[in-house]
């Protein structure tokens, strides 16, 4: 019986998604390769949702999607969190030409119920670039319960019972399920969620779509999510590790992310997990990436379970993001 192909550090084709709000940013400040148009609003590298599935793009697993690594190969890939019926991380990028909508996300109790089950969605983000003035929305002002945000919402102002700040490159903000939220115009961010595609839409700026028409809100649905206990939302602390280049951002029961600031080689973490790595600034070359060429900034991977302890080396210096599953 032939042994299977061993796994090896995963590059995925990223799946684009066009919203109106979106831009060309993730080109020109990401350099990531745009087809033609101006509203290109995320790029999904690292995701096992129904249809949307990451694709290997490079060595001898070329070809196969996130899902069937799930499937088939699901305790050399996820360790100690196998098995699981799909990867349970999202990753993507977020180029806020416009505003997005305000909106919030279920929990995984309240999305279980839906017409078609999902997962909930607590996630967080990292502000890779902000233009003077862009804006953070996140958390309601003290003081304002269910009735204020519905009265707020009939007059098309429910913004101004929001938490607004103005963040910098480098901000992470955890925005759990049930925290209504909105990303501004100017920002670009990383964003690691679990796996769900669930929003509803408490506002949409006075916006219309394509057709001219103001764009579907789903306010009573979003009522019943959202956690009116949650205030003001700001940027995360960055915690110290037990490495002197690691710094912790964000730890729930959904995900870790770390912040990793390397200028000489260091083994990934030996703890039977799976990483999802994301480079922001300089050069990460990772062992055995069968593409034997440093990932970028913008650039992402997948560093199976079975992997553990493989030599990342930065050219010069490197900061990369690391997810992973508690």
């Amino acid at each position: 019986m032939t042994a299977p192909t061993p796994l090896h550090p995963f590059r995925f084709k990223p799946i684009l998604r066009r919203h109106l709000w979106g831009g060309r940013r993730l080109e020109s400040v990401l350099g990531k390769s745009l087809p033609a148009g101006h509203d290109y609003a995320e790029s999904w590298e690292i995701v096992d949702h129904g249809a949307d599935q990451s694709v290997v793009t490079a060595g001898p697993l070329a070809g196969t999607t996130l899902a069937e690594l799930v499937a088939e190969r699901g305790s050399e890939l996820l360790g100690r969190h196998a098995p699981q019926a799909s990867f349970p991380l999202l990753l993507k990028f977020i180029d806020a030409h416009q505003n997005l909508s305000v909106q919030v996300h279920p929990d995984d109790t309240a999305a279980a119920q839906l017409p078609v089950p999902d997962l909930g969605k607590t996630e967080a983000w990292y502000v890779v670039a902000a233009e003077p003035n862009s804006a953070l929305y996140v958390g309601l002002k003290k003081g304002f319960d269910r009735a204020a945000l519905t009265r707020e919402i009939d007059r098309g102002t429910c913004a101004l019972c929001m938490n607004r700040f103005e963040p910098k490159p480098g901000d992470c903000v955890f925005v759990p399920a049930g925290t209504v939220h909105a990303i501004g115009a100017g920002l670009i961010v990383v964003e690691i969620q679990q796996s769900s595609d669930t929003t509803f839409r408490v506002d949409d700026w006075g916006r219309v779509g394509p057709d001219g028409k103001p764009r579907a809100l789903h306010v009573e649905q979003a009522l019943e999510v959202i956690d009116f206990e949650r205030g003001p939302v700001g940027p995360q602390i960055a915690k110290p590790t037990d490495r002197p280049d690691v710094g912790r951002l964000v730890e729930c029961d959904k995900f870790v992310w770390d912040r990793w600031q390397l200028s000489t080689p260091q083994p990934s973490p030996g703890d039977n997990r799976c990483h999802l790595l994301t480079v922001l600034d300089g050069e990460l070359l990772v062992a055995g990436d069968p593409v034997a060429a440093p990932l970028g900034r913008g650039e992402s991977m997948l560093l199976p379970a079975s992997l553990a302890g493989t030599t990342l080396t930065p050219r010069g210096s490197a900061m990369f993001l690391d997810a992973y599953l508690p």
